[in-house]
């Protein structure tokens, strides 16, 4: 059995990793952009982007003041008990990681305009679910901040535009975007389903490891030709100008109805933050994405 003080308590180190801490691959592909950039200016930003994350690590401090909309991915055990507690337990953990690590309060009412003061609202943090067999409890905490979220583009595109209209779709939103979402972002991308499904499927793609070659070579092929494309635009650091204007393109997708063809571009900004632990029956926890000493 898995206590719901463990829960809390593990979520809300997750918050404080994930806003701190970027992933290794997400280091290591910031790192590389450096090398690569061969714009001054591009350089120059990748370099102050570089140092903020080292010193955001070493002071254990947000790395951006835009912390975000709190979003969870929860992978259940079907044999975990009190599963339905989980959710009132993240939300327990967003109020405490609020004040503590801290984290800046992004839960406004859309009518009233009137801000919780602890990111947790109506629908917030949104928690995804997915219920696999076993007895472990796998927990994710994606911060999505605003500026990248206000440049997702979903297209409800005809079926005969098929590949071609699909990246199309996909390069204008990098160009539409610009400078919007800090970039060098990592884009998710997703095709089928609906358009709810599409979006959903977009921001898991999100979740891949950067260093993780996609299983499918037609799908790794795309994912190479969109970032190629993406970054033949210039937009380049921070918009600044340059070549590396997206460190990676993840692709998802879902089967379609004959007569729809949603396309949906998630983008993430340079701070790609995310953090994910499991739990175990015993309640030994293992952090899948940070070393945690």
């Amino acid at each position: 059995m898995v206590s719901e003080n463990i829960v809390e308590n593990v979520a809300v180190k997750l918050l404080q990793l994930a806003v701190t801490e970027l992933p290794q691959d997400v280091k290591q592909a910031l790192q590389r952009a450096y090398r690569e950039e061969e714009s001054e200016a591009g350089k120059t930003q990748l370099k102050n982007i570089l140092e903020n994350v080292e010193l955001a690590q070493k002071t254990r401090t947000p790395m951006c003041q835009d912390t975000g909309v709190i979003i969870f991915y929860v992978k259940a055990g079907s044999q975990v008990k009190d599963l339905d507690k989980i959710e009132k337990t993240l939300h327990r953990a967003t109020i405490r990681a609020t004040k503590e690590v801290p984290l800046r309060p992004n839960a406004v009412d859309p009518f009233t305009q009137k801000n919780t003061g602890d990111n947790t609202g109506r629908s917030i943090p949104f928690i995804h679910w997915e219920i696999v067999s076993g007895n472990t409890l796998e927990i994710t905490v994606m911060p999505k901040g605003g500026g990248s979220e206000n440049v997702c583009a979903l297209g409800m595109l005809y079926p005969s535009m098929g590949l071609n209209g699909l990246k199309k779709f996909v390069l204008d939103a990098v160009i539409n975007a610009g400078a919007k979402p800090c970039p060098p972002n990592i884009l998710g991308v997703a095709v089928g389903g609906g358009a709810d499904i599409a979006m959903k499927l977009a921001k898991l793609a999100l979740l891949k490891p950067l260093d993780q070659p996609n299983p499918d070579p037609n799908l790794a092929n795309l994912e190479k030709e969109l970032q190629e494309a993406a970054n033949s635009t210039g937009i380049g650091p921070m918009g600044l100008g340059g070549k590396i204007t997206v460190l990676g393109v993840k692709v998802e997708y879902a089967h379609r109805h004959p007569g729809s063809y949603p396309v949906a571009v998630a983008v993430q900004c340079w701070a790609a933050r995310r953090a994910s632990a499991r739990i175990y029956s015993d309640e030994k926890i293992e952090y899948l994405t940070h070393k945690v000493h």
